[in-house]
């Protein structure tokens, strides 16, 4: 579960990021945050992953109080979420099977869990046959969905896609997306941030807009099952 209550953010230089948030992402959940650069998208992943800290108010995230949260305990509320980046950030001198098993190695998963969990998530993602191929060998859309595959590999009980759609072609958006709700509907909660309305349009779902730093909009809409 995912709460913001109270939440105001506001950076160094005195921008106001937030103001007075309340929010609650239940598990289960595919949420998708929409607004226009500089609404605050940016500063609620950057709360969300407690790479910064609420001005004022508390933040809840997969049982932790980010209020409170030792700096001690930021590295096991990370593990519980899984991020997908615009950008990829993939390694590059690395295949596909060992960007995914890499998240795992670092943090100590045992060598069996390894090589039983990578086959499965690259496969979820339909790269079965791209496992020993390195980055440069991918198309755009084919290495979002390794990016997504390593976001899956620790089975995070909760998945950020921080506009994963925007280095690829439209088309492969919708699959990108499609990626996205499979994965949804087997349990885990998905939030993806995006300032492409026309998928949320298409998707229809639980839409968060976000402009100014509030919450201009909240509710469920219908899909279109129209693709421009």
């Amino acid at each position: 579960m995912i709460e913001f209550k109270d939440v105001s953010f506001t950076y160094s230089n005195g921008v106001d990021a937030l103001n007075n948030i309340n929010l609650r992402i239940n598990d289960g959940e595919f949420a998708f945050i929409v607004g226009n650069s500089g609404a605050g998208k940016s500063t609620v992943v950057k709360l969300l992953l407690r790479e910064v800290a609420a001005t004022s108010g508390c933040v809840y995230v997969n049982g932790y109080n980010l209020k409170k949260i030792r700096k001690s305990q930021v590295p096991k509320l990370r593990r519980t979420i899984g991020v997908v980046f615009q950008d990829f950030r993939l390694i590059p001198s690395m295949t596909v099977y060992d960007n995914v098993a890499f998240v795992l190695r670092v943090i100590d998963a045992p060598r069996r869990y390894i090589r039983k969990r990578v086959p499965y998530v690259i496969n979820l993602v339909g790269l079965r046959e791209k496992a020993r191929s390195y980055p440069s060998e991918l198309s755009g859309g084919e290495q979002q969905r390794v990016a997504l595959a390593r976001a899956l590999a620790n089975d995070p009980a909760l998945i950020i896609a921080d506009e994963p759609t925007g280095n690829i072609d439209p088309e492969l958006s919708y699959e990108i997306v499609e990626l996205l709700k499979e994965i949804n509907r087997c349990g885990t909660t998905v939030i993806m941030v995006t300032h492409e309305h026309e998928l949320v349009r298409y998707f229809g779902g639980r839409i968060i807009n976000l402009t100014a730093g509030g919450i201009a909009f909240d509710d469920v809409i219908g899909g279109s099952d129209e693709r421009k």
